[in-house]
């Protein structure tokens, strides 16, 4: 049986998954769906539903934005044009970096 990995997350982390699970929350339930019709649109189980609006940091970040998506959650603060634009220009940046990133391997040294 594999060994669990136990993660720690920063407070802020924590509370950005939090907030937008409720967000997610409010919406679905200002809609009135039920988590099981929500998650039959987003193609996910209730109970994966249930842990993102609980904000499980543990849950695929596909399915939260997806979920988000679904129910008219702004995930950003800009609309389609600027965030295709920004998607365009950090493509461009990413292009100019290398494309892998290596440690340097020590100096050995052989003059015994």
């Amino acid at each position: 049986m594999p060994k669990s990995i136990t993660r720690t997350y920063s407070r802020y982390s924590r509370d950005a998954t939090a907030l937008l699970g409720g967000l997610i929350r409010e919406a679905r339930k200002e809609r009135k769906l039920t988590a099981q019709e929500v998650a039959d649109r987003a193609g996910i189980s209730r109970g994966l539903l249930q842990r993102i609006e609980k904000g499980d940091l543990k849950c695929e970040i596909g399915a939260v934005f997806e979920v988000a998506t679904i129910l008219g959650v702004k995930l950003f603060d800009t609309d389609d044009t600027t965030l295709s634009k920004h998607l365009s220009q950090t493509k461009d940046k990413l292009a100019l970096l290398p494309k892998s990133v290596r440690k340097k391997s020590k100096a050995v040294r052989d003059d015994f």
